[in-house]
């Protein structure tokens, strides 16, 4: 047994326990509409597993729940790396 998180779902459980100490902290682009506009960047990982996460928003839940239970396809992923750089920025200029 490894303490490695499942692909694609990875982001979301990392998101989870930080919220256990930060309730406050905010995801950027953890949606289904980044999803799938990046649909030509998908990657596949590991399989992911279910497991609670209780302090995800609704949206977050949403895609959360979607790639575990394979909504969009066998294992599917994004890296941030390959999520288009204005729409960082665009996220980034609405938090001023």
């Amino acid at each position: 047994m490894t303490n490695r998180q499942p692909s694609g779902t990875g982001c979301f459980v990392i998101l989870d326990r930080l919220r256990r100490t930060f309730a406050h902290a905010q995801s950027i682009l953890m949606n289904r509409p980044t999803l799938l506009e990046h649909r030509g960047q998908w990657v596949m990982g590991d399989a992911p597993t279910y497991r609670p996460l209780r302090t995800l928003a609704p949206d977050e839940a949403d895609v959360y729940g979607s790639l575990v239970g394979g909504d969009f396809g066998p294992n599917v992923r994004l890296e941030q790396e390959r999520v288009r750089f204005h729409l960082f920025e665009d996220a980034l200029n609405e938090l001023r």
